[in-house]
């Protein structure tokens, strides 16, 4: 498959993992397509750039934000891809010299998240509510970023603070937990310790309840690319696939390491059914999401 030589490369922004790198240094090529890899580091300000601006072709998206861009009426498509995601039963932490609390003890309490947008959050309420009946709305979401989305306005239980970091507003006593993802929890959430005690089972518990695992990044494409390139667009997807696959040794068989993949499956279905509710029961979004549509929009990828 070739594309015309007049083609303008296609800009694909996508953050730096073992499966990720064979496209970037040439490993697996692209046929046919000429492809820019241009970097953003940290990763969240591309995402806000994607949305707001449509700035890449095609574009590394967590779920959450994916979520609500299309609630809005962006014109981005998902493709089947999961490049980053695992389980967040330990990513809601607290100080460790403070007493122990229970998920419970939070109503009527201040949380420290990033963005009330950001997936790892999304996550972390849906079990929230799921497994202890604590509603979004039963706690205050203290935030330190915007939400990508700019068509998107927080719901009155969300308050801005001056502080930089989530990290700074549980050591501050501001708040009485945070959530923080799995690169914060070993950055600037060193030390914390998750408010479930045995977040790890609870998190297997839940996978397998669920029959998926918790995707955080998935990857888009701009509709007007998918419309004009579609030859493209499948031999990007046909080399990150190979990629994931040629990388499967450097994976364990952690939450984590299991998440990525490529392709349409009744796992990647079962997260993206449980992550629009999720999305819906928080506000996030204002209609259900029809992931039947979500499917069909690119399932000629894998025919």
């Amino acid at each position: 498959m070739s594309e015309n030589h007049a083609a303008p490369p296609l800009t694909v922004l996508l953050g730096n993992y073992p499966h990720t790198r064979p496209l970037k240094d040439g490993t697996v090529p692209v046929d046919g397509v000429d492809c820019r890899y241009p970097e953003s580091s940290p990763l969240p300000p591309a995402f806000a750039r994607m949305v707001r601006e449509l700035a890449y072709d095609i574009c590394e998206m967590p779920t959450a934000t994916y979520l609500q861009a299309r609630d809005a009426g962006i014109p981005l498509t998902l493709l089947p891809v999961v490049l980053v995601g695992s389980t967040h039963h330990r990513s809601l932490t607290r100080l460790p010299e403070d007493p122990a609390i229970s998920p419970r003890d939070l109503v009527g309490r201040r949380v420290g998240v990033r963005s009330y947008g950001q997936t790892t959050g999304l996550w972390v309420r849906g079990w929230l509510q799921e497994e202890y009946g604590v509603k979004s709305s039963d706690i205050t979401w203290v935030t330190t970023e915007d939400v990508h989305v700019a068509q998107y306005v927080n719901p009155p239980y969300v308050a801005r603070s001056a502080a930089e970091r989530v990290g700074d507003l549980l050591r501050s006593r501001d708040v009485s937990a945070a959530v923080l993802g799995p690169k914060a929890i070993g950055g600037q959430g060193a030390g914390l310790v998750p408010l479930v005690a045995d977040a790890e089972d609870a998190g297997m518990a839940w996978a397998e309840r669920h029959a998926t695992i918790p995707a955080n990044h998935l990857l888009v494409v701009r509709d007007d690319v998918l419309r004009d390139r579609p030859d493209a667009v499948l031999a990007l997807y046909r080399a990150l696939k190979q990629a994931i696959e040629d990388t499967a040794d450097q994976r364990d068989d952690s939450p984590a390491g299991r998440a990525v993949a490529a392709g349409w499956s009744p796992s990647l279905t079962a997260c993206l059914e449980v992550a629009g509710r999720y999305a819906l029961e928080q506000d996030l979004i204002g209609e259900p999401v029809d992931v039947a549509a979500i499917e069909r929009e690119t399932a000629f990828l894998d025919t």
